[in-house]
Formats: structure tokens, sequence, C-alpha cells
């Protein structure tokens, strides 16, 4: 009955745009439009989908949400400021050192507050390689991964370097 309903619309729609009922055929497009959605909407399997559909995409957005703030994923800043050390000094208690520029200070971080405990006289060096490196090291060995997954023979060319 659908069909029938749309054909019937479709040839009626032909039949004004040919007279030059020119400003009534968007009317009567939406007009029909609307009785097609309303017709898939009232199917229980369509709405039983779009409210699945709609769950995923809610649970997707949470599960995102809660990775991001179990691994602190946080975009990444100019350079000037680092964490060059961290360590936990209760259940919402860390104790932090921090590089500004040249200078490295310890403080104190707490639910509630930041505090200020002193500057360093002398830096402590840092044993990682600076970010920027790592994320090229990174790039080079998924290149690489990916190329010996792509063609097994270039680990045989990389292993005769």
């Amino acid at each position: 009955m659908l069909l029938v309903k749309s054909r019937e619309s479709k040839s009626f729609g032909k039949f004004l745009s040919k007279t030059g009922g020119y400003l009534l055929f968007p009317c009567l497009a939406l007009q029909s439009a609307d009785a097609l959605a309303t017709q898939s909407i009232t199917n229980p399997t369509s709405v039983l989908s779009i409210f699945l559909s709609l769950l995923l995409v809610v649970a997707i957005i949470f599960a995102v949400a809660y990775l991001m703030r179990r691994f602190n994923v946080t975009p990444g800043g100019s350079g000037q400021l680092r964490v060059i050390a961290s360590m936990s000094a209760g259940t919402r208690e860390r104790v932090m050192v921090l590089q500004v520029g040249d200078e490295q200070h310890l403080i104190g971080v707490t639910a509630q507050n930041i505090n200020h405990l002193s500057k360093l006289e002398t830096p402590l060096t840092t044993t990682s390689p600076s970010t920027p490196d790592t994320g090229a090291a990174f790039k080079q060995k998924l290149v690489q991964a990916m190329a010996q997954k792509m063609n097994p023979s270039v680990k045989e060319r990389n292993d005769d370097r």
C-alpha cells in the first residue's frame, strides 16, 4: 500500500510540474516524505532499531569518556611546561616535579588545591627522551609493522641491514 501511495504522489508531482504548479510541488514533496516517515516509524522493528542505535552511540560516548579519564589523556602543550616526575602521596594527593622553561618546581596536588613546595636548585635529569622523539619513533615502528603485515618480504630486507 505504501508503494502505491508513493507512486501516486510521484505521478501527481510530475503532473503538477508539467502543468506549471512549480510553487505547489515542494509542499507536496515534503508531505509525501512525512507520510513515508510516519509509516516507517510505526513499525515496531524500526523503532527498536532506532532505539538500539541511539543506545549504542551513547554507550560509545561514555566508554570513550571513561577511557580518556582512566588513562589521563590530555592535549599536548607547547613544550614549555612538562611533568618531570610524579609520585602518589595518598589516595588523592600527589607530589609532582614540573619543568617550566629551565626551572624545576616541586608542587603538591590535592583534590582541593595545588601548593608550591619549593624550587629545585639542582634540576632532576630526565631519562626518557623528549615527547616529539618518542612520537617519531612510534610512527616509524608503526610504519614498519604495517609494511611487514602487508608484505612479509619487507621483514627480510629490514633484517639484512
